[in-house]
């Protein structure tokens, strides 16, 4: 009899979920593995039981997948801002083109007669959208501002980061030793990061007020570091900009149509903007719209796919949820 308990059998990773989980089965349960890839065997240790599925975390990997790489952040093993540093990047690509494929078989009932090539763009420092926690931490000594660790609501203890924009990884201690100066320490739990095409933006969001030696330290952090601070004190539509006030408008740019973008840091928008101009492009070619065609551009948000439609001379409707943006029609001249 074997004195294996059931966290610690053997198991084979049949495939991957969105999250990058590998997915096994185990006495009739779903098992999703943390760290594992598809053709592994492992072991590994559950931290959440269900009647039909566990949540659990590789133990040890008894037969490694070719397609495993070493990840390149130091913090991957804790840090839960990514899922996938230990999966070859072009793996990871095919992986999700296989996800979609069995989401469109499994829920949609279709099957697509021809699928295409991929788009691959960078590997690091593409994330130009992200929202970081804030916490000091009493046992630290110290304020950590970082994502959350796997599986938990505490903060990571991150010095870097790999798939933040270099110049925003470099500042995540720093904005944490900012942080220890202000009166505010403890009621400014997250930062939202938006980096736009000319200036970099950082949303505080603060649950009181700054003082005035508050407001002293933040301005000298924008002025010797080159970021814009916005603040927020309750809902998203309470975002102003704070310092400095005349730095410029966050954009992006679609070059093939003539398109630059405003956005508030707020907004949705691609967090992969070089990824983004070769989707536009690709998606473009495809739909090719000709002049005295109408169009209907649902969810459109910013108007991404819709101003680039209507460059075309096609007329477009774009149709947003909100209220503010329930609907934008892009003319000729847009």
């Amino acid at each position: 009899m074997s004195a294996h308990t059931p966290e610690t059998l053997p198991v084979i990773i049949e495939s991957l979920d969105q999250e990058g989980r590998g997915i096994a089965h185990a006495e009739g349960k779903v098992v999703f593995i943390e760290g594992a890839l598809t053709g592994e065997r492992v072991t590994y240790s559950s931290y959440r039981k269900k009647p039909s599925y566990e949540l659990a975390k590789v133990d040890k990997i008894l037969k490694q997948s070719f397609m495993r790489v070493e990840p390149k952040c130091v913090h991957f093993d804790m840090c839960g801002g990514c899922s996938m540093q230990h999966f070859e990047a072009r793996a990871q690509v095919a992986a999700k083109q296989r996800i979609l494929e069995d989401n469109l078989a499994r829920i949609g009932k279709v099957k697509a007669e021809t699928i295409m090539p991929p788009i691959y763009g960078q590997t690091w420092g593409y994330r130009q959208r992200a929202r970081l926690s804030v916490r000091h931490v009493i046992k630290k000594g110290k304020t950590l501002v970082g994502f959350h660790e796997k599986s938990s609501r505490y903060v990571a203890d991150m010095q870097h980061c790999e798939i933040l924009p270099p110049k925003i990884a470099k500042l995540l201690p720093l904005l944490a030793q900012m942080n220890e100066g202000l009166s505010i320490r403890d009621d400014l739990p997250q930062i939202e990061v938006a980096v736009g095409e000319h200036v970099d933006v950082l949303v505080l969001r603060i649950m009181k007020p700054l003082s005035p030696a508050d407001e002293v330290t933040i301005k000298q952090f924008a002025d010797m570091h080159q970021v814009q601070f916005w603040l927020q004190t309750k809902g998203p539509e309470t975002v102003v900009p704070f310092y400095p006030l005349d730095a410029p408008a966050l954009t992006y740019s679609l070059p093939e149509f003539g398109i630059t973008m405003p956005f508030s840091p707020i907004d949705f928008t691609q967090v992969n903007s070089s990824l983004n101009q070769l989707m536009m492009s690709r998606a473009m070619r495809l739909l090719s719209p000709q002049k005295g065609e109408r169009i209907a551009d649902f969810f459109c948000g910013l108007g991404n796919f819709t101003l680039p439609i209507a460059r075309s001379g096609a007329q477009v409707v774009g149709i947003e949820g909100r209220a503010s943006l329930l609907q934008r029609d892009a003319q000729n001249d847009a």
